[in-house]
């Protein structure tokens, strides 16, 4: 298996990680330990459920990992989503890394479609 940093949908999710930290790093202080720190839990959970899984022995367990990074991808969204809301990121930026997401949702997708289908 080739290491995870040579794969496109791990690319991609670190570089949603590290825009996320430079988006959080303006939130408000009191968000520190409540919406700051879930969205940068989530998004770094993301290529590290795909890195973890890389290491995984079995095509099985690298796509449960993949579907892992999967669900983090959507508790980002909605952190995200709410962080909009409350109009701490403009839409502009949420539907930017929105877009971002759902790219490195369809991927993950058709990964863990070609790790099942090997079986």
């Amino acid at each position: 298996m080739q290491s995870y940093r040579n794969l496109k949908v791990w690319q991609k999710a670190h570089a949603i990680v590290l825009s996320v930290y430079h988006l959080t790093a303006e939130f408000p202080p009191d968000e520190k330990y409540g919406l700051i720190s879930q969205i940068r839990r989530s998004a770094a959970s993301i290529p590290a459920n795909i890195a973890e899984g890389s290491a995984r022995g079995s095509d099985a367990d690298y796509a449960r990992f993949l579907s892992m990074a999967l669900g983090s991808a959507a508790e980002l969204d909605y952190h995200l989503l709410l962080a909009r809301d409350l109009q701490l990121i403009e839409d502009h930026v949420y539907q930017a890394i929105s877009g971002e997401l759902d790219s490195v949702g369809r991927m993950l997708n058709m990964f863990i479609q070609k790790l099942r289908s090997s079986h």
